[in-house]
Order: C-alpha cells, then sequence, then structure tokens
C-alpha cells in the first residue's frame, strides 16, 4: 500500500522537462527583446527630438535678432556688407558723442556672430551645443527701402541623432 502510494504521487507531480523549460525561457526571451527594443527606440526617438529642438530654437533665436536689428537700422552699409556679413548702420548702442554706430553679422567658427563698433570682442548668438554650417546675407530692392534676405542652416546632435534645420527671413530697413 505504501509502494502504492509512493508510485502515484511520483507518477502525478513529475515537474518540468526540458522542452517546456526552453520554450518558457524562449517565450520570455522573446518579450524581453520586444521590451528592451521598444526603449531602446523610445529614447533614440527622444535624443532626435532635443537635437531638432535645440537646432531648431537656436537658428530661430539668431534669426530674431538679426531681423529686428535690421528692422531698427538707419541703413546697411555696403562696403562691408558680403554675402557671408552684413553691416547695419544704427543709432541704437551710442556712445556719447557717436551719431551713428555699425553692428556686423557675420559667422565665427561654427557659431553666428554680432559685433557692435564699440565692442572688443564678437557675441555669439548661438550655442555651443550646434553648428552653423550657412550663413547667407542677400540684399533685395523693393521700393524705397533696402531689405535684406538672411539664409541660416543650424546642425545639433551627433550621429543617426544629428538635426539640422534651415530657416529664411527677409527684413526691411525701417529708417526711423
Amino acid at each position: 500500500m505504501i509502494k502504492n502510494f509512493i508510485n502515484n504521487f511520483r507518477g502525478k507531480s513529475r515537474g518540468f522537462s526540458l522542452l517546456e523549460l526552453l520554450l518558457s525561457l524562449a517565450v520570455f526571451s522573446i518579450i524581453l527583446l520586444a521590451v528592451y527594443s521598444f526603449f531602446f527606440s523610445l529614447s533614440d526617438s527622444n535624443l532626435r527630438t532635443k537635437a531638432s529642438q535645440t537646432a531648431t530654437d537656436n537658428a530661430k533665436r539668431a534669426l530674431e535678432v538679426i531681423t529686428f536689428e535690421i528692422k531698427s537700422a538707419k541703413s546697411i552699409y555696403t562696403p562691408t556688407t558680403t554675402a557671408s556679413q552684413l553691416s547695419l548702420e544704427t543709432s541704437r548702442y551710442l556712445q556719447s558723442g557717436e551719431t551713428a554706430t555699425f553692428i556686423d553679422f557675420f559667422m565665427c567658427g561654427y557659431a553666428v556672430c554680432m559685433k557692435k563698433e564699440s565692442q572688443e570682442d564678437a557675441v555669439a548668438l548661438t550655442s555651443d551645443s550646434v553648428q552653423v554650417t550657412n550663413l547667407v546675407f542677400s540684399q533685395i530692392s523693393t521700393g524705397t527701402n533696402p531689405s535684406v534676405k538672411v539664409g541660416l542652416t543650424v546642425t545639433s546632435g551627433s550621429g543617426q541623432n544629428l538635426s539640422s534645420v534651415n530657416l529664411t527671413s527677409t527684413a526691411s530697413v525701417r529708417s526711423y
């Protein structure tokens, strides 16, 4: 009787077979790989979005400053204005005794820079986390007030997360 009990007990709780163990391990591995792929993709997408936002914010900020200064300038100073540099004559930022001063916009390294005549060093309008790869100024003659078209390409990020933005703006000298 005890022998029958032991034999019946062994027959009912025989454990997992090697095939069942391998199959459950394979299913678990597939689920784990899917979850890992999802989080990796999410992280990669987040980095690309941040790079795009950084490039866009820097380009917009630089264009806003340049167009603001164009709109409030007296004139475009043509002797030093080229496709890669814009020089403006302005009555803003005057020192005592001056009637006009000059502001220059140009690329310095991989940044857009602004230099006022009274300053020793140029001020970067874009952050160190981006690279400006293109800055072009084109004078447009429309009516009595000259206009300037500004083209700007800003790149941020690295590798697969590289993001580049091209912005263009046009502003007219208002000569207040």
